[in-house]
């Protein structure tokens, strides 16, 4: 069968037993890049066959992978570079793929980037949408004009060398008064969370220089037009 097992967003120790002992007893790990695999393999003392799935391969790779899994005595698990897969990573491909030919597939419950970031932004958190990476090019702006009227809390996620074009492209689209939070380096030593007004985080980041990947959570509209507790100016929490 193929297990998709979540790894750590940062902290390597931030992966749970029943993770540790399913990518011990299969026999194949597929990773999305098996060098950045191979640091939490070795962290936790675990002696299994890597080999890479991702993005530019599994178009061509997923047909022959799926029927290697079926056929074979072991079970095969997936993992990213952080986070669950299929969560703004390949997955879906393959899962899709093996459900159709009988193959079991099973997935761990674990770490996933926006969750922490959510919770911990002070935005309403009761009805949320997920969007992901935005398109770098060809339809983003169709992509924020939909977004524009979204009653729920919107959560994304955003590169360090496109972050303050996101901001500038968020006060056009939602004005700069609406609340925003920006998470990143969540769990790792320099962790940080900013909430603020979208002008507030623009002014933030003439000075700051991004780093890290970006969880991006703005305030709906539903939300925007009501009262709102938390108050209005730049927090970070470290």
């Amino acid at each position: 069968m193929l297990f998709i097992v979540p790894t750590p967003i940062g902290n390597l120790d931030d992966i749970t037993l029943r993770a540790l002992t399913t990518l011990s007893q299969c026999g194949v790990i597929l990773a999305e890049d098996t060098r950045t695999s191979r640091v939490l393999m070795q962290h936790h003392k675990i002696d299994v066959k890597l080999r890479s799935y991702h993005q530019h391969n599994e178009h061509f790779s997923t047909e022959h992978l799926v029927k290697e899994i079926a056929e074979s005595e072991f079970d095969f698990a997936l993992i990213s570079d952080a986070g669950t897969p299929g969560i703004s990573d390949p997955a879906y491909m393959l899962v899709k793929s093996c459900l159709e030919l009988g193959v079991k597939v099973s997935c761990l419950p674990g770490a996933t980037a926006f969750v922490p970031a959510l919770v911990m932004s002070g935005l309403p958190i009761t009805r949320f949408v997920f969007e992901g990476f935005l398109p770098q090019k060809k339809g983003r702006k169709k992509k924020w004009e939909m977004l524009k009227s979204e009653a729920r809390t919107i959560v994304l996620y955003e590169s360090p060398h496109r972050i303050i074009r996101a901001l500038g492209e968020m006060k056009e689209t939602f004005g700069g008064e609406r609340l925003i939070n920006l998470s990143r380096e969540i769990s790792k030593k320099f962790e940080e969370s900013v909430t603020g007004t979208i002008d507030e985080l623009i002014e933030v980041y003439k000075t700051k220089v991004p780093k890290g990947e970006y969880v991006v959570v703005i305030n709906g509209l539903e939300n925007s037009i009501k009262p709102n507790k938390i108050k209005k100016e730049c927090r970070i929490n470290i």
